[in-house]
């Protein structure tokens, strides 16, 4: 069964804690609507910053990127800056069916108000996110599902391909000033037996790419595979930059960043739209090697232990 409570953590009070046997949730709605721990046995596969702990918005100080399991809206380098919703404070609570909302307020820059919801699974570490984006402004919006998640660093990221790519070498990698290299050739990159990992620092960090597998996986050093399923729809328009629906943000052996990316969403005022990601940890050995994964096996492991869950 899964417990609720309220719990101090990362210098944040009055944080929402969801958590079975083996796998503990905790929310925080101080600083954004975010995941601040996403651990089973006690390893948390989320990344922070100890020093952004405790951290709130003050009038004259200094802007923080808050770390841990953020989401957020796109289009990116298009839609306004939002602190409201990026740093924010939201309202917190859980409901009788144990599932737990995080409610943003609505954003002056944009519009928009998020609600967050989080619904850990009895006996596993399924964990079902849903993120609703809703217009409440007097305008016609657009925007779309990101993604943000910033995973443990020093691992391994694996993307499954499904062929044919739009992009020459299966993926995109932004350099300086944000030019998109449609060509990358980088030695930490590489396309094997149909998926595409990273298992080093690349050249440049952000990597995207068109994969309508509907899963990604990032083996942590800790020998946990975190796994994210997430929808794909071929029929509809993609308005991140390069229509991408998965981006991933591999920063030296400091972070991991995971981003799903949902199609673009044409919101009246006052409509709404939802996307829903479920997440797993797996255990999984990392390999004495970070270029000797065994990519089939890992494939195994996803199909057979959150296909039947989704």
């Amino acid at each position: 069964m899964v417990k609720t409570s309220r719990v101090e953590f990362h210098g944040y009070s009055d944080c929402i804690r969801l958590e079975n046997e083996d796998t503990r949730i905790t929310l925080g709605h101080q600083c954004g609507g975010r995941v601040l721990e996403y651990s089973w046995r006690g390893e948390n596969v989320l990344r922070l910053d100890p020093n952004q702990a405790g951290w709130l918005p003050e009038p004259g100080k200094p802007e923080i990127d808050p770390w841990g399991g953020r989401f957020d809206i796109g289009p990116e380098k298009v839609i306004a800056p939002h602190p409201t919703l990026w740093f924010g404070a939201w309202s917190a609570e859980v409901d009788a069916a144990g599932v737990a909302r995080l409610t943003s307020r609505v954003d002056p820059a944009t519009g928009a108000r998020l609600v967050r919801s989080f619904e850990l699974d009895d006996a596993s570490s399924h964990l079902r996110s849903t993120q609703t984006i809703m217009n409440a402004s007097s305008q016609d919006r657009a925007w779309y599902h990101w993604s943000r998640t910033l995973a443990a660093g020093g691992g391994i990221a694996i993307v499954p391909m499904t062929p044919p790519s739009r992009f020459p070498s299966g993926y995109v990698m932004y350099g300086p000033e944000w030019n998109a290299n449609f060509r990358p050739a980088d030695p930490h990159i590489r396309i094997r037996d149909g998926f595409l990992e990273v298992f080093d620092t690349p050249e440049y960090p952000k990597l995207c790419m068109d994969s309508q597998a509907g899963w990604l996986a990032y083996l942590t050093p800790a020998d946990r595979l975190f796994v994210k399923r997430f929808p794909v729809y071929p029929g509809r328009m993609y308005s991140d930059i390069v229509a991408a629906t998965v981006s991933v943000w591999y920063f030296e052996d400091k972070l991991c960043e995971l981003e799903p990316i949902g199609p673009e969403e044409r919101l009246a005022p006052g409509e709404s739209a939802s996307f829903t990601e479920d997440w797993w940890i797996l255990p999984y050995k990392f390999p004495e090697r970070r270029d000797a994964l065994d990519l089939a096996a890992v494939a195994d492991l996803v199909q057979r232990e959150t296909s039947s869950n989704h």
